[in-house]
Parts: structure tokens; C-alpha cells; sequence
């Protein structure tokens, strides 16, 4: 078999591999609601496929450097998401999505022409969060309707996370760790939800996912954080494993915060109802 065959072979395996992951993890947000939703959008689903991949092709310090780009870049998804859920209360997908991909992109320029420290972009993360989570607040309830599935709609979902991976394990050689690891944060998961979501069940509904992923976006920043230091200190694999262990464990935790309150919540209605 050529080199060529060979190559791209393995890379239609690494599309298949990462589009099965945000598709599955799709299906169970549409049948968990908002919340459940949000906590495993923010699961590295799109982002964690794509660094293994960048792991096996590059060495840990590329791995390194590719996470120290992209961590202001998820300071940038959080913006995203404030954008996106502000506009889809009142207008359509195009304008909403639109604009909120426009400032994740000129967000994304200035990151890729600035030279980061961990400490900076833990920074502008904590700003982010500070800033978006406020705003976002109240629109984190909605009610989710009945989903209607269409047929396109596995194969956007996959074509869109496909698509991010060929673009960063193609690319990754040749445009170097920075530009890599904003790749890998490009928001394929969050931008197959609401190109699926909006048309079907409307601006507000989807937007709760969105107001619902800040809290599990600081943890997918925190895993970042940790990725860096254990990929420059332990190796690709430890640093990985590392990271992928700090994100679940962050969403497990906002998991067990809400339904005390929820529980809370019912005992406490059931207390006004005596």
C-alpha cells in the first residue's frame, strides 16, 4: 500500500472516529434537556479526539504549546455562547449564529497574534466567565420540545466534526502548535447544536443549552490548564489522561450541585403545599 493510500486511510478513520463521539454525544442532549445537555456538550468530544490525534503525529511539547493556544480560545467559545443566547431570543439562526461566530472568529484572530502565558489565559477565562455567566443567567430554563429527526441531520453533525479534524491534523504541520491548538477548539460541537436545534425546537430552547455551558466551559478551561502542564511535565498520554479526568470530574460535579438543588427545590415546594 502507498504512502499516500495510507495516509489518507488513516485520516478518514480519525473523521469517523471523532464524528461518532459529537454525534452520540448529540443524541443524548436532545433527549436530556438543557442541562444534561450543556454538561455534555462541554465534555471534549470535539477538542479531545483531535489532540490524540495531534498526540500521535507530533511530540509533547507541540501537545504543550497547541494547549497553552487553546485556552484564551475557549475564553472565546464562552463569548460565543453569550452572543448566540442573547440573539436567538428574538431572532432567527442566521443572524443569531452569525453574529456569534463572528466574534469567536475576531476573538480567535487576536489570539492567534498574541503569544500567551498559562497565567494570561487562565486570566481571560476567569473574565469571561465573570462577564458572560451573569448575563446568561436567566435564560438558562426553557422547555424542550419534541424532537422531530430530520435526515440531515446525522450527516451535518458528522461532516461538521469531520471536517474540524482533517483541518487540524492536515494543517498541524504545517501551521505549528498555536494555530493547532486554536483549530482543535474550533466550537464544532456547540455549532452542529444550534445549526440542528434552532430550526426545530427555536431560538430559546437552544439557547438554554448555551446559558447551561458556562459553568461546564470553566472546567473544559481548567482541563486545558492541566493538559498544558501535564503534557510539558509528563508527557502527551499523562497530560491527556489528566485532562480528560479533570473535565468529567468538573461535570460530574456541576451534575451532583444541580440535582441537590432540584431536590431541595421539590422538598421545599412540598413544604409550601402543607
Amino acid at each position: 500500500m502507498s504512502p499516500d493510500l495510507t495516509y489518507f486511510l488513516f485520516l478518514a478513520l480519525r473523521m469517523a472516529v471523532a464524528a461518532a463521539f459529537v454525534v452520540s454525544a448529540s443524541f443524548v442532549t436532545e433527549h436530556s434537556g438543557p442541562v444534561i445537555g450543556a454538561l455534555v456538550a462541554t465534555l471534549p468530544i470535539s477538542a479531545g479526539p483531535s489532540y490524540v490525534f495531534l498526540a500521535l503525529d507530533h511530540d509533547a511539547a507541540f501537545v504543550a504549546q497547541g494547549a497553552l493556544a487553546s485556552l484564551p480560545i475557549n475564553a472565546a467559545t464562552i463569548f460565543l455562547g453569550l452572543i448566540y443566547t442573547l440573539l436567538a431570543q428574538r431572532h432567527g439562526l442566521l443572524l443569531s449564529y452569525g453574529a456569534a461566530a463572528a466574534v469567536w472568529i475576531a476573538i480567535a484572530g487576536v489570539v492567534g497574534s498574541t503569544q500567551w502565558s498559562l497565567s494570561a489565559g487562565l486570566l481571560i477565562n476567569a473574565v469571561a466567565f465573570a462577564i458572560c455567566t451573569p448575563l446568561m443567567h436567566r435564560y438558562r430554563h426553557a422547555k424542550m420540545p419534541p424532537i422531530a429527526r430530520r435526515w440531515y441531520d446525522v450527516p451535518l453533525r458528522a461532516a461538521l466534526v469531520a471536517t474540524l479534524v482533517a483541518a487540524v491534523v492536515a494543517l498541524s504541520g504545517r501551521v505549528g502548535a498555536n494555530i493547532s491548538g486554536i483549530l482543535a477548539l474550533f466550537p464544532a460541537v456547540f455549532s452542529s447544536m444550534i445549526l440542528v436545534l434552532h430550526p426545530r425546537i427555536g431560538g430559546p430552547a437552544t439557547a438554554a443549552v448555551m446559558a447551561n455551558s458556562a459553568w461546564g466551559l470553566m472546567g473544559f478551561g481548567m482541563a486545558i490548564a492541566v493538559l498544558h502542564v501535564g503534557a510539558l511535565h509528563l508527557g502527551s498520554a499523562a497530560g491527556l489522561s489528566l485532562a480528560l479526568a479533570t473535565c468529567v470530574s468538573w461535570n460530574l460535579m456541576l451534575w451532583q450541585v444541580g440535582r441537590r438543588k432540584a431536590r431541595l427545590a421539590k422538598a421545599e415546594g412540598g413544604q409550601r403545599l402543607r
